[in-house]
């Protein structure tokens, strides 16, 4: 059984998760012509690779230009996801993963998860994010995924609702029963769409299990913490089936 282990030392977000997975052999033009299958445009994929503290990466990127994104609801994005020419095990998949952040969400303000308008999660780009990453994990023949526990930075981040703490109330919601450990960071490690992929998807949480490693990435993040800003994925198969 192929798995995924998911090393977040510097954080989870949704474009580190693309650009690690596509640093471990996910073949772009493939992700491309898949994502193409739903009903959203207006969007660019591309990547760079770049090098974080002398380490090679892949910078993953979905560029909106300058149309306004609207803010959708569970149910829009899920329309979106069902009307799509996608595999039915990816439509699940990236269905289970709105439906928790919905309900982190739904939690935090006080409504049910059906109401809840997503913002910056709702976007084209946390959809290409979210359909990216369950593909591109189907695409490598990922049958199980395993992360390690989540750094928590500390401060502030400014949006549709005003100024939040860090952790954001969501992603805090999202990661009740998750181990987690703070470090003396300023800025978001993990954003709301990192969390929902990762505790959406990862059956557990633990030191690196015995595995035969086959396949090594590493995304890229978009800011600049006080740490290699990279999430390193290893793909392979359990020590235990293998021997």
């Amino acid at each position: 059984m192929r798995i995924a282990y998911f090393d977040c030392f510097a954080g989870i977000s949704g474009d580190m998760c693309l650009g690690a997975l596509v640093a471990a052999g996910a073949d772009f033009e493939t992700l491309k012509e898949e994502l193409l299958k739903l009903p959203v445009t207006g969007y660019r994929l591309f990547y760079e690779k770049k090098k974080l503290d002398g380490v090679a990466a892949v910078d993953f990127f979905v560029d909106l230009g300058p149309e306004k994104q609207p803010a959708r609801s569970l149910p829009d994005v899920e329309r979106i996801i069902g009307e799509s020419h996608l595999a039915e095990e990816i439509k699940a998949k990236s269905r289970a993963v709105f439906k928790h952040l919905a309900e982190a969400e739904a939690a935090v303000h006080g409504t049910t998860p059906e109401k809840v308008h997503f913002h910056e999660v709702g976007a084209v780009d946390a959809i290409i994010d979210v359909v990216g990453t369950v593909f591109c994990l189907h695409l490598l023949g990922v049958e199980e995924v395993y992360s390690s526990p989540l750094p928590l930075g500390r401060g502030f981040v400014q949006c549709v609702h005003g100024m939040l703490p860090l952790p954001a109330p969501a992603v805090l919601e999202l990661l009740k029963g998750v181990p987690v450990y703070g470090v003396n960071t300023e800025g978001e490690l993990v954003t709301p769409t990192g969390a929902a992929l990762i505790t959406t998807l990862a059956g557990a949480f633990s030191p690196l299990p015995e595995m035969l490693v086959e396949r090594i990435g590493h995304g890229a993040g978009k800011n600049s913490p006080q740490r290699p800003n990279l999430l390193r994925v290893f793909i392979g198969r359990l020590l235990a089936e293998v021997i």
